[in-house]
């Protein structure tokens, strides 16, 4: 493998953000113990299929993906500075574990082979496409990893760098479709299912004003193999703590609950009960957008006093994000077209005009005409 950095250039080359692939933020590919998971990992739904088998020391860990995030923000990085970027990585462990915020003791280090021997060792199948090609078969997180080191005076092994190799799938994710999020710095202090949490809120929810899944839903896109119940309970504790960063938490079973409200106050007509319940994220401490009120003065033979009526604000980037349902429907209603592309173009089209009440259903009849005008070639 080919040194992409001399060392002198190793000791913080990260100097930007953590970055993660949106694909691989939104799905379960990942073991959410530490512990060595031996049995496959499957989810499907009506578009994505994903099948992860274990090597003889198991499942990638939702703590291996941190090397991934780290090699992922470098490559990012890279495209910022107009550099080419590379699919072979070279780095120090002093770095990387400055990152996500671990110590340099010997079971860091030996943390970090066990990782890299997993992500290796993985073996992932899945329809979903990267750069506009899909692929049979399975493949690997990294083709290639290699680790260096020193020897100390008591004979034990100090490493200095570690060389790895992105999978194409992944590289050609990160290049061609930049499908790309900022991670927050606190993520690598949450447990396994607080992060699968975050990255499912950063996802579905960005800057809208909320983002609403079902219970069993979510659960299957966490990756948890808990009984409901347990995973329920674990969801109220993470309710009353709220520790995952940007976004709060909520579960709502009570159809006369505010968060219930919320989400019928949206158009969701979601049937909201204890058997049925839904779980609400919210960006924390965003304010609630309220209209902008005006005086308008009464004709002179009224007596009245002036009234502030509300004037309809402008649409901006966050009145316009749309729910990740509205974009399954895109893909199930107007197949062949670029979905992503054509919510760029409402978007573009729709800010500074009058804000949408109901973004996904605005963005779909957007697409409609926008698949009238635009047919695909036969």
């Amino acid at each position: 493998m080919a040194e992409q950095m001399t060392l002198a250039e190793l000791d913080s080359p990260l100097h930007g953000q953590v970055k993660g692939e949106r694909s691989v933020m939104a799905f379960p590919f990942f073991a959410l113990s530490k512990g060595r998971r031996m049995q496959p990992i499957t989810y499907a739904d009506d578009y994505v299929s994903i099948e992860v088998r274990p090597s003889q020391t198991g499942v990638a860990t939702i703590y291996d993906k941190e090397i991934l995030l780290y090699i992922a923000s470098l490559l990012v990085s890279q495209m910022k500075s107009q550099q080419t970027p590379s699919q072979e990585y070279s780095f120090t462990a002093h770095d990387f574990l400055r990152v996500i915020g671990g110590n340099r003791s010997a079971r860091s280090y030996q943390r970090i082979h066990g990782a890299l021997e997993r992500l290796q060792g993985t073996q992932i199948k899945t329809n979903i496409e990267a750069g506009g090609e899909g692929e049979d078969g399975f493949f690997s997180w990294v083709s290639e990893a290699k680790m260096s080191y020193t020897k100390t005076a008591d004979g034990g092994k100090r490493l200095n760098r570690v060389k790895v190799r992105l999978c194409d799938w992944l590289y050609r994710a990160l290049i061609k479709d930049q499908k790309i999020l900022t991670y927050d710095s606190n993520y690598f202090q949450l447990s396994p299912i607080e992060r699968r949490l975050y990255e499912l809120a950063r996802v579905h929810c960005g800057q809208q004003r909320f983002f609403h899944i079902g219970l069993a839903k979510l659960q299957k896109k966490v990756g948890s193999e808990d009984r409901m119940a347990k995973f329920k309970s674990a969801l109220r504790e993470i309710e009353v703590r709220q520790p995952i960063p940007e976004y709060d938490l909520v579960v709502v079973d009570d159809p006369h609950s505010d968060g219930a409200r919320m989400i019928s106050s949206a158009g969701f007509g979601s049937a909201i009960s204890k058997r049925n319940p839904m779980v609400l994220f919210r960006p924390k401490g965003r304010p609630r957008a309220s209209a902008r009120r005006v005086e308008v003065k009464l004709p002179a033979d009224q007596t009245s006093q002036p009234k502030a009526l509300p004037v309809a604000e402008p649409a901006e980037i966050a009145d316009l994000e749309v729910s990740s349902y509205a974009l399954e429907q895109a893909s199930r209603l107007f197949p062949g077209y670029d979905k992503y592309g054509v919510l760029e173009e409402w978007k573009r089209w729709a800010e500074g005009k009058e804000a949408p009440r109901r973004p996904d259903a605005a963005f779909l009849a957007f697409f409609s005409t926008y698949a009238k005008r635009n047919p695909l070639p036969n």
